[in-house]
């Protein structure tokens, strides 16, 4: 596949470069500086402002797939506003691009612990992830309503943590999976694994996700 990535340097998207390639496949990788990406066999780096629609557009085209690893900085002040207004150009910027598929990395925050209580809500919550949980949620509760891309939502366990790959996990969909001693984690090798395989043999077609051990 050709597939356009968001957020190649970054944690889960350096994961996710990684496996792209190693299993075949064509990757564009959009970068604010390309220079910081080194060149491999199947990458190309195109410069692109995820703040801007018109900007991903041009950058996605032509692509079968976009995969969103996108994260507005967990430094930032203006986390929030910052991660939902280049989340909203991503999509938009898919459509104009004539795409339909698209991957988008959340986090855990959204996922549910009890009947009607999401672990973001939790007091055992770190406060300093919690804008960025609330803005991923937001994304969630907004792209439920998008028609008119074929999108996926993926929330990772809730220790999403540096680690081997396995090459296996467990899939869920809106509840947090933990293991029998109530453990959530997941490596970020194995995150990008279950995601490849998402787009190779999609499952979760306008609906969510989770994975975990």
């Amino acid at each position: 596949m050709k597939v356009a990535l968001i957020g190649a340097t970054g944690y889960v998207g350096s994961a996710l470069l990684n496996e792209l390639l190693n299993r075949g496949h064509q990757v564009k990788a959009l970068s604010r500086d390309p220079a910081k990406l080194v060149a491999r066999e199947g990458l190309s780096a195109v410069q692109a402002d995820v703040m801007n629609p018109d900007s991903v557009a041009a950058a996605v085209r032509g692509a079968d797939a976009v995969v969103s690893a996108f994260n507005a900085g967990w430094a930032n002040a203006n986390l929030y506003e910052d991660f939902l207004r280049g989340s909203a150009a991503i999509l938009t910027g898919t459509k104009q691009a004539g795409l339909r598929r698209l991957v988008v990395v959340g986090g855990a925050g959204s996922l549910y612990v009890a009947p009607g209580v999401q672990l973001v809500d939790t007091p055992e919550f770190p406060e300093q992830w919690k804008a960025g949980a609330l803005a991923a949620r937001e994304l969630l509760n907004r792209i439920r309503g998008e028609k008119g891309l074929d999108w996926s939502f993926v929330s990772p366990a809730a220790h999403l943590v540096p680690g081997e790959r396995r090459g296996s996990y467990r899939l869920g969909g809106e509840e947090l999976l933990a293991d029998a001693n109530g453990e959530s984690n997941l490596s970020v090798a194995d995150l990008a694994v279950a995601i490849v395989d998402e787009l190779e043999a999609p499952k979760h077609i306008q609906r969510r996700f989770t994975a975990a051990y």
